[in-house]
Formats: C-alpha cells, sequence, structure tokens
C-alpha cells in the first residue's frame, strides 16, 4: 500500500506501527464486499486497534463542517469506531491501526479463519510483518518497499514533523499543523493525546497511528 509505506522514522520507531487494510477488486469481488467490510472493522475492535477508517467516509477521529474555530479546540473528541462501520455503504478501503505485535498478530489470526476473500494487507516494519504471517501459518504472498527519501533531503522539514506528517500517507496532516502541535506541546500549551487526536481528525483513510504519535511529542517535549 503505497500510501503507508513512506513512514518516516528509525526501526525502534516504527516497530509497534502495524495498519492491516481490506479492499476489494473492482468488478471481480466487490459486489458483496460491504457486509464483508463491516465484518472486517468489528473483529479488528475486538483486538483494541488505536483507529480504524473508511477511506471514504473518514475515520474513528474526523472533523466537522458545524464547528466555529473557537469551538474545534474544546469539541468532544471520544473517538467513534462504530460510525466508521455504520458508513460503510460501498466497496471502499477499511482499515485498522495496532500499536502492539500480538494484537495485530491475534487480528489476522481471525481474518484468516474468517476467510473474507478480500485483499488484506498488512504494513509494518517487513519483518514483524513475515513474524506475524509465519506465527498464523500462512506464507506472504508478496511485499513492496519504500526506498526512503532522495535529493535535496535538506529542504525537508525536521525530523519529528516528518515522522507526524508522514502518518498520513494521502498528505492530509501538513507539516504546517504537525510542527504547530509540536510547538504547543513544548510550550504546555497542549497535551500530547490532545495533540494527537487535534492531527488524526485530517487522516480521513484512518492510517495516522495515534499512540505512536503521543510517544514523539512527548519525546520532542523532553528535548529528543
Amino acid at each position: 500500500m503505497t500510501h503507508t509505506l513512506h513512514r518516516f522514522g528509525q526501526r525502534e520507531d516504527l516497530v509497534d506501527d502495524f495498519i492491516v487494510t481490506a479492499m476489494p477488486a473492482k468488478g471481480l469481488n466487490d459486489g458483496n464486499a460491504v457486509p464483508k467490510q463491516k465484518e472486517f472493522l468489528r473483529r479488528a475492535l475486538k483486538h483494541n486497534p488505536v483507529n480504524v477508517g473508511n477511506s471514504i467516509k473518514g475515520a474513528q477521529h474526523r472533523s466537522s463542517r458545524n464547528l466555529n474555530p473557537a469551538a474545534h479546540w474544546r469539541r468532544d473528541t471520544t473517538p467513534d469506531p462504530q460510525a466508521v462501520i455504520d458508513e460503510v455503504d460501498r466497496p471502499t478501503t477499511v482499515s485498522a491501526v495496532f500499536d502492539n505485535f500480538d494484537a495485530v498478530k491475534a487480528f489476522l489470526a481471525e481474518l484468516i479463519e474468517l476467510d473474507l476473500g478480500l485483499s488484506v494487507n498488512i504494513s509494518s516494519v517487513p519483518d514483524k510483518a513475515v513474524d506475524c504471517c509465519d506465527e498464523c501459518g500462512i506464507v506472504r504472498h508478496s511485499v513492496e518497499y519504500s526506498l526512503g527519501f532522495f535529493g535535496m533531503t535538506e529542504k525537508l522539514p525536521d525530523d519529528t514533523t516528518m515522522r507526524l506528517s508522514t502518518m498520513c500517507g494521502h498528505g492530509m496532516i501538513s507539516t504546517g499543523l504537525a510542527r504547530k502541535m509540536t510547538d504547543w506541546v513544548r510550550a504546555g500549551r497542549r497535551t500530547p493525546d490532545e495533540a494527537c487526536k487535534y492531527m488524526a481528525r485530517f487522516c480521513v483513510c484512518g492510517s495516522f497511528n495515534p499512540a505512536r504519535a503521543r510517544n514523539i511529542l512527548e519525546q520532542a517535549a523532553r528535548g529528543k
């Protein structure tokens, strides 16, 4: 999945970051995909994902057209994963994000037994994805790698900003917002948890990992 491949960071920062997606192929197995994708999300919730999403309608953290700028910072930030399930009304790409290996392994084991007949993808550090497949008794079908960033990399934003903004592979979390949230956490104007929820609203597909973002912001606040 190219939109989840380019997460910036070191291995120790990425080793507990797993995105599992399910999607049909247009014209081949999309005729009855909606109930299957709803079931994918329901099974995912059993294993405490840190985010779930529907690439058409949005993720469990979402923005609203009905708030003015002042209300934006005081709104209810409670995630609504059930809304994500309810809004799957046509074939799409659904996703679940996990922050630990055991959870994603247990979820994969359920998917194997369920046999939805959809394309399922795990985006993570490659050897962790392979370990997950091995422990569940299946063989990886294929693999796609990101080769990183090339060219005039000195023009890229700072490392903290890159680590946050690249968690939305569609580019919906701007580097300006990521930098602002980092500055506010450092200044004590927002907690890391609040800043993570603000950023997560803009990642419609749900591939943003709030748990990883919280760790990144906590490190930044400590000057790392």
